[in-house]
């Protein structure tokens, strides 16, 4: 990476616009694909835990592949792993357009999942924290997660759009266009060397050592998995529970006047809708954690998803329901991104923030695959969904409380002999 670029003053960079484009671009096509649970299992005659388990592999091979992007990130540039990352990403989505098994979607989105994380937050976190000024730089790494979050606004619409027109497999070779698009931004991410002295003259090894024997990163990596469990499951199944659950939209509603008028359409509003709510949230979460905390902030949203969640359950699933725990939900969606990078950040230097936050993203991504993995064995199971979403209530809850112990100050480095 080039030591000679310098850190510009202004919050609004040209390395955030880029970071945040090709996050959008990307979150978009990922939050899209619980859209297609319904038509993909109808054509071919699938169980539900079919197409869930090929999302579970996606989500497992995003963890996987994020630590992974993170190292070649730092050793041979950014801009490569970007590269990589959007070629990856793109090839899953066109051999997945001609997959007719499920085995061949599974496999392939493997290679979906290790494009996501070679265009997702671990490694545009990394290159815009380092690209900002202390004083600008949780902020701007929210900013760059509400683009995700905004790319999840457009992304369930315009599947759904696009599958009134096209079929399934159509939409999927329109997306890897999409991606292939991404190539021509690439050269915009150039970022500083924000590290110091010390940070420059410890290797991967030391602080990779050093991380995995402190208690706090054990706290955060535990934390991190009810996030990833409770957006796996939502954003995979919420469309389809929202489908089979909700109660009928009435004629002359606010939703049908505004031509939400079936509940398949409504699965993909509310994903939209959690997408947009947390583009608030996360840049407030952004603005808070440069005030406030972040354990504490963590622990606050945790509890907030937890009652969200429960209270959802236990009430009668109606449009006004569906739509009330989207906005709250959504508000607290990806908030908890910029503040756990940035704690890991803050803990442990930005030298190799990409890796350090790679690896706690490993976890959330492990409850990701739980989170849709278990919702299609349940539904196979059982007909519906109600004792997976319990079961995120209880991590949800979890994660609230193991946040409160962990040590927010810089971790000390030995001192040299």
């Amino acid at each position: 990476m080039s030591h000679a670029v310098s850190r510009s003053s202004s919050l609004v960079t040209p390395v955030l616009v880029t970071g945040c484009l090709i996050t959008l671009i990307s979150f978009a096509i990922r939050a899209s694909f619980g859209v297609f649970q319904i038509p993909i299992a109808e054509e071919f005659s699938w169980a539900r835990s079919e197409f869930s388990l090929a999302l579970a592999f996606q989500n497992l091979a995003w963890g996987i592949g994020q630590p992974i992007f993170g190292a070649i990130a730092e050793k041979i540039g950014e801009r490569k792993a970007v590269v990589m990352g959007i070629l990856i990403y793109t090839l899953g989505l066109v051999l997945s357009a001609y997959s007719v098994t499920p085995i061949g979607h599974q496999t392939w989105n493997w290679l979906i999942g290790f494009g996501i994380a070679g265009t997702g937050f671990g490694v545009i976190l990394a290159i815009v924290g380092r690209a900002a000024r202390p004083e600008h730089r949780s902020m701007a790494m929210a900013i760059a997660t509400a683009a995700g979050s905004a790319g999840q606004v457009i992304g369930a619409p315009v599947a759904e759009a696009l599958l009134s027109v096209m079929s399934w497999s159509s939409v999927f070779l329109v997306f890897a266009v999409a991606m292939m698009l991404l190539l021509f931004l690439v050269p915009g991410l150039k970022a500083p060397e924000a590290a110091d002295k010390a940070e420059l003259e410890e290797t991967l090894g030391e602080i990779l050592g050093r991380a995995l024997r402190d208690p706090s990163f054990t706290l955060i990596f535990l934390g991190f998995f009810s996030c990833g469990y409770q957006l796996g499951f939502i954003t995979s199944h919420f469309p389809a529970l929202v489908t089979e659950m909700c109660g009928p939209i009435l004629p002359g509603s606010v939703l049908h006047g505004l031509g939400v008028t079936t509940t398949s359409a409504l699965g993909a509003v509310a994903i939209s809708l959690i997408g947009l709510a947390n583009v608030a949230g996360t840049l407030l979460a952004g603005w808070a954690g440069n005030h406030f905390p972040k354990k504490y902030l963590l622990a606050g949203i945790y509890t907030g998803r937890t009652f969200f969640a429960a209270m959802f359950i236990l009430l009668p699933i109606t449009p006004l329901t569906v739509l009330v725990f989207s906005v709250g939900m959504g508000s607290l969606w990806l908030a908890t991104v910029p503040l756990t990078s940035g704690l890991v950040g803050h803990i442990y230097g930005l030298r190799y923030m990409g890796t350090l936050y790679g690896l706690v993203f490993f976890s959330h991504q492990l409850g990701s695959f739980l989170g849709i993995w278990l919702g299609g064995r349940m539904y196979d199971a059982f007909g519906d969904y109600t004792l997976v979403w319990w079961i995120g209530v209880g991590i949800g809850a979890f994660s609230a409380i193991v946040h409160l112990p962990v040590k927010e100050r810089p971790l000390p480095r030995p001192v040299a002999a």
